[in-house]
C-alpha cells in the first residue's frame, strides 16, 4: 500500500450527533472525488477552485439523490494538514448522514483512511516530526490546562526543536570525530577530549532538564498514581468519596469493609490523581481481608504517592508508626483525619511519635483539602513547565530516548575521563546521536511509525 499516493477519507468529526459533521479526503485525487460526490452551486468544481476557498453544494449518491447540502473546503498541497491536496465536506452532523456520504466519498474512488493515517501522512510529507505527531494525540487527550499547553508546545515543536539542536551538536562532533580517526596527518585530536566533554556536559544537562519535565509532564497528561493507606476506620473511603464526589467506596463502622483496591480518576484543581483506595491495614485480618492488605501493600509499592489517613480521635499508634517508616524512601503525605471531632491528641504528639507532619484533616467536611492539593503540588509540580521554554510533555516512548542517550553520554564523560581510545567514543556518540532520532522519526523504522499512529483515533 503506497500511503503517498492513494486517496484516503473518514470522518473526522466523530460518530456523534452534532450541529456539523466533517468528512476529510486527502490524496491526489481528493478533488476529483470531491467533484464526482457534489453537486456545486453554479456549475463550480473542485479541482478548479482556487486554494483555500470554499464551495458550496449537494452531496448526492450514485443515482443523484440529494443526501444532504454541504460546505466543501479546499486545500491544495502543500498548504494542508496532510502535505496533500485535501477535500474536506462540512454537513449536517448526523451520524447517519455522515456515513452516507462517507460510503459515497468510498464508492467514487477514495479508501477509508487507517487510524491516525491524515497525521501520519503530515509526518511522512516532512509536515511535522513524529514529536509534533504524537503531540496531535496528546492535544486531544489533554484533561486539564496544563496538559492542553504542553501537548500544544509539542505540536508546534518545542520538544523536537531543543531534541534536534542537542542532536545537531552531537553530530558535528562525532563527524570531526571520525574525519580525524579516518586521516589523522591532516586533522588533529589535540584538546578534542577536553572540547568533547565540554560539549557532552552540557547536552546531558539538557537532556537532564528535558528528563525532569518530562516526568512531571507524565504527572499532568497520565496522572499521579496515588495509593490511600491507613488502619481500618481511619477514614480512607470516606477520603476516596471526598474527592469522586459520589458515593464510589462503601463507608460503615464495621472495620475491614474495602478487601479490595478501588480505583477512581479524580481530578484535585490542576492536578489529576489515579486514587486507589485499599484494605485496612491491621494484624489477625482474616483469609480474604489479608489478601486485601497484601494488595494494598503492592499498590503502595507500585506508587508515585502515599497518602496515609490516621484515625484523630485515637491515640498515635505504633503499628502507624511502623507502616510510615517502611515508605520512608516514597512520596507519603500524612493526613490526621476526623478533625471535625476531638482529636485524642495535639498534632504536635502526632507528628512526634508517627515521624511525619500531618495535615489536620476531615474527609466528611473537607477540612484541609486545599492544604492537601497544596502538598501534591509541591512534591510533584515545581512550576517550571511554563517557563521560557514552555512546557513539555514526553510520552513513555520519548522517555525512553531521553533517559537511554544520557546514559550514553555518560559512558562518553567516564571514556574521556579513564583515558579510553578516541576510537570508543565514536560508538556512544552514535548512540546518542541515532536515540535521539527516535524522538524526532528520523532514526524509526516502518514498524515503530505504524504502531505509534495505529493509537490515533479514526478520522486524525
Amino acid at each position: 500500500m503506497n500511503y503517498l499516493t492513494d486517496t484516503i477519507a473518514a470522518i473526522a468529526s466523530g460518530l456523534t450527533p452534532a450541529g456539523i459533521g466533517v468528512i476529510r479526503i486527502s490524496g491526489p485525487e481528493a478533488f476529483r472525488t470531491a467533484d464526482r460526490v457534489m453537486r456545486f452551486s453554479g456549475r463550480r468544481s473542485a479541482c478548479d477552485a482556487d486554494d483555500h476557498t470554499i464551495l458550496h453544494g449537494i452531496a448526492c449518491d450514485g443515482d443523484g439523490e440529494e443526501i444532504d447540502e454541504a460546505l466543501v473546503l479546499i486545500m491544495r498541497a502543500p498548504r494542508s494538514y496532510t502535505g496533500e491536496d485535501v477535500a474536506e465536506l462540512q454537513c449536517h452532523g448526523g451520524p447517519f448522514v455522515m456515513k452516507r456520504i462517507l460510503d459515497r466519498v468510498l464508492a467514487c474512488g477514495a479508501r477509508l483512511a487507517e487510524p491516525g493515517e491524515f497525521t501520519k501522512r503530515a509526518f511522512l510529507s516532512g509536515k511535522m516530526d513524529l514529536s509534533q505527531a504524537e503531540g496531535v494525540m496528546e492535544l486531544i487527550e489533554a484533561e486539564n490546562e496544563s496538559a492542553r499547553r504542553a501537548a500544544l508546545s509539542s505540536l508546534r515543536g518545542d520538544l523536537g526543536s531543543r531534541v534536534s539542536d542537542i542532536r545537531g551538536r552531537l553530530l558535528y562532533e562525532t563527524a570531526y570525530l571520525e574525519a580525524a580517526l579516518d586521516d589523522p596527518e591532516h586533522i588533529s585530536l589535540e584538546g578534542f577530549g577536553e572540547r568533547l566533554s565540554g560539549v557532552v556536559s552540557a547536552a546531558e544537562g539538557e537532556l537532564s532538564e528535558l528528563i525532569r519535565l518530562s516526568e512531571e509532564g507524565r504527572v499532568l497528561t497520565e496522572g499521579i498514581r496515588t495509593v490511600i493507606l491507613g488502619r481500618p476506620n481511619a477514614g480512607k473511603s470516606t477520603l476516596l468519596n471526598l474527592f469522586s464526589g459520589r458515593e464510589r467506596a462503601i463507608v460503615t463502622s464495621i472495620p475491614g469493609t474495602t478487601r479490595d483496591t478501588l480505583e477512581e480518576r479524580i481530578r484535585l484543581g490542576e492536578l489529576l490523581l489515579v486514587l486507589t483506595d485499599t484494605a485496612g491495614l491491621r494484624e489477625g485480618a482474616d483469609e480474604v481481608e489479608g489478601i486485601g492488605i497484601k494488595r494494598a501493600i503492592e499498590a503502595a509499592n507500585e506508587a508515585d504517592l502515599i497518602i496515609y489517613v490516621v484515625d484523630g480521635t485515637r491515640e498515635p499508634c505504633g503499628e502507624d508508626a511502623e507502616r510510615l517508616m517502611s515508605f520512608k524512601d516514597r512520596p507519603v503525605i500524612l493526613l490526621l483525619n476526623k478533625s471535625d471531632e476531638a482529636l485524642a491528641a495535639p498534632a504536635d504528639d502526632f507528628a512526634e511519635k508517627l515521624g511525619a507532619e500531618p495535615i489536620i484533616f476531615s474527609a466528611k467536611s473537607g477540612q484541609g483539602k486545599a492544604e492537601l492539593e497544596e502538598r501534591i503540588k509541591r512534591l510533584f509540580y515545581s512550576g517550571k513547565l511554563a517557563g521560557d521554554k514552555g512546557y513539555i510533555i514526553a510520552n513513555a516512548r520519548q522517555r525512553e530516548a531521553l533517559l537511554s542517550c544520557r546514559s550514553s553520554l555518560k559512558k562518553i564523560l567516564e571514556a574521556i575521563e579513564n583515558g579510553i581510545p578516541e576510537d570508543l567514543w565514536s560508538v556512544d556518540l552514535t548512540d546518542a546521536y541515532t536515540t535521539l532520532g527516535r524522538i524526532t522519526g528520523e532514526s524509526v523504522n516502518d514498524e515503530l511509525i505504524n504502531e505509534i499512529f495505529s493509537k490515533f483515533c479514526m478520522g486524525k
